[in-house]
């Protein structure tokens, strides 16, 4: 059995909120099990959220307070631990973001944008301005500093294994001035040889393929299932399920074999680079 991992209630609120939940757990006598029964929640899902990388949704805020006599504490905290947690981020994407820190390994496929881990600051301005274009200033730069936030993970020690597999209409079709579009894809490069990673571009001419439906993501954890995330416009999905999330690494693992080898992905990423800095890109 692995050694139990506590969390720094220090570090923020949801760790505080995931300590005290252990706390009040234990003091009652309860196992993950006995207090899971009757929420209509998995036991990994309760310790992810004693571990604070998960949100409490409030229907468990509400079964937890019930089954360990906390006086509505829970609930009352359900609202603080929310907002702490969006920082910056969608609310349907504040718990993957903060789970992404906690990952060993992220997958990831984009069909239409550069993944938010890969971005730079001019790509993410360009991607909010064009998405929520009713936004205010501040409100832009909140989100933008929070995305790359989120890249800070490529500088620590135990960093995710990342994969990623873009289409090829991201390098041909861009979204950003030719300099600035050069710096995206020289970034993307940087990134992925940096840190070991794994990059592949889905070729335009590959039509038919498993996920002609959107975006996905799978995350796995050392001591946690591994979750899949959808997402589209205004509205993301957390998918913990096991048999879905099997199929979602099913339908992933049959991208992989439809897009190019890595070496020649990352090649067409910094030819199309130089491309765009020399003005021969293609139209």
């Amino acid at each position: 059995m692995p050694p139990r991992k506590d969390p720094d209630a220090s570090a923020n609120v949801p760790s505080f909120y995931g300590a005290e939940l252990r706390y009040q757990r234990e003091l009652a006598g309860l196992t993950l099990e006995q207090l899971a029964d009757g929420s209509f929640r998995g036991v990994p899902f309760l310790s992810q959220i004693e571990r604070g990388e998960r949100r409490m949704p409030l229907d468990l805020a509400r079964h937890v307070d019930k089954v360990l006599k906390t006086d509505g504490f829970f609930e009352r905290r359900c609202e603080d631990a929310r907002r702490a947690r969006q920082s910056g981020h969608a609310e349907y994407f504040a718990d993957v973001a903060e789970m992404e820190r906690h990952a060993e390994t992220i997958e990831d496929w984009a069909p239409m944008l550069v993944p938010g881990l890969l971005q730079t600051r001019a790509y993410a301005e360009a991607v909010v301005h064009t998405s929520l274009p009713w936004l205010p200033p501040e409100t832009v730069d909140k989100q933008v500093r929070a995305r790359l936030e989120r890249a800070e993970i490529w500088a620590g020690e135990q960093r995710p294994a990342f994969w990623a597999i873009l289409h090829e209409g991201l390098v041909h079709k861009p979204l950003l001035p030719p300099v600035e579009m050069a710096a995206q894809l020289e970034h993307i490069a940087h990134v992925v040889r940096s840190t070991q990673g794994v990059l592949q571009i889905l070729p335009e001419t590959a039509h038919a393929h498993p996920f002609m439906m959107g975006m996905m993501r799978i995350m796995t954890f050392p001591d946690a299932p591994p979750v899949a995330y959808t997402e589209g416009l205004h509205n993301g999905q957390l998918i913990d399920y096991p048999a879905l999330v099997k199929n979602y690494r099913r339908s992933y693992d049959l991208l992989r074999a439809a897009a190019l080898p890595p070496e020649a992905s990352l090649t067409m990423i910094e030819q199309a680079a130089e491309d765009y800095r020399d003005g021969n890109h293609r139209r």
